[in-house]
């Protein structure tokens, strides 16, 4: 997962001061290692495991079955309807503990957790954090949000009222695009500069600044 360096936390302080010097709106720019735990995720393929046991045991040939109940049992034993699914029951409960366990690891539960599933948690969780950190915080209504996912490798802008009712999502693709690939580059703070540097070109020709232009939100990385 990239790093945020002190230099980094400069860069984008930097980036924001001069972004809001230049317009009307505000910024804030908040990194996090990851959206979600993705706990769900995990449980899902335990379970997807799980109901695979009988689902493969209806498709075994007889002859395997025959083949492995003598091995196990003796030649001439015969497996009760009780016994069989006891073992169907043990062996579903073993499956499903070892996926369960094996996806604790995160790097391994974050390289199978579906790209929607991601987007769609990194959204949320941006919304969350707008509306905690931006929404009404400003006198105009002119705050946005940019934030970073680390983990899930994705970024979202949210812009309050007086902005998104002029500038469609489409507007900061520009922004985004930068940021993304700056990240999957390795340079996470250099990415977040550049989408700051957009989305302040974007502020200064529909907000021009005011004289009267309060610095009303913080300009430093917010690292959760």
């Amino acid at each position: 997962m990239p790093y945020i360096s002190e230099e980094d936390r400069d860069l984008v302080t930097a980036a924001v001061a001069k972004a809001e010097r230049e317009s009307d709106g505000e910024i804030v720019t908040i990194v996090a290692g990851r959206s979600d735990a993705y706990h769900d995720v995990g449980l899902h393929y335990a379970v997807l495991a799980m109901l695979l046991v009988p689902t493969a045991g209806a498709l075994i040939p007889q002859g395997w079955v025959d083949w492995s109940t003598g091995l196990l049992f003796g030649w001439n034993a015969t497996l009760s309807f009780r016994l069989l699914m006891v073992l169907m029951f043990v062996k579903m409960t073993v499956l499903f503990l070892i996926v369960r366990y094996a996806l604790a690891y995160m790097p391994l539960r974050m390289k199978l957790t579906p790209g929607r599933t991601k987007s769609r948690r990194v959204h949320r969780r941006a919304v969350e954090l707008f509306r905690a950190s931006c929404e009404l915080k400003t006198r105009g209504r002119t705050g946005v949000l940019l934030y970073l996912s680390l983990a899930e490798r994705r970024a979202e802008i949210v812009a309050d009222k007086a902005i998104a009712d002029q500038v469609t999502p489409e507007v900061w693709g520009e922004a985004m695009a930068v940021l993304v690939d700056e990240v999957k580059a390795g340079r996470p703070g250099r990415g977040m500069a550049l989408a700051v540097e957009k989305i302040g070109a974007v502020l200064a020709a529909l907000l021009p600044p005011k004289q009267d232009n309060p610095d009303e939100l913080p300009n430093r990385l917010i690292e959760l």
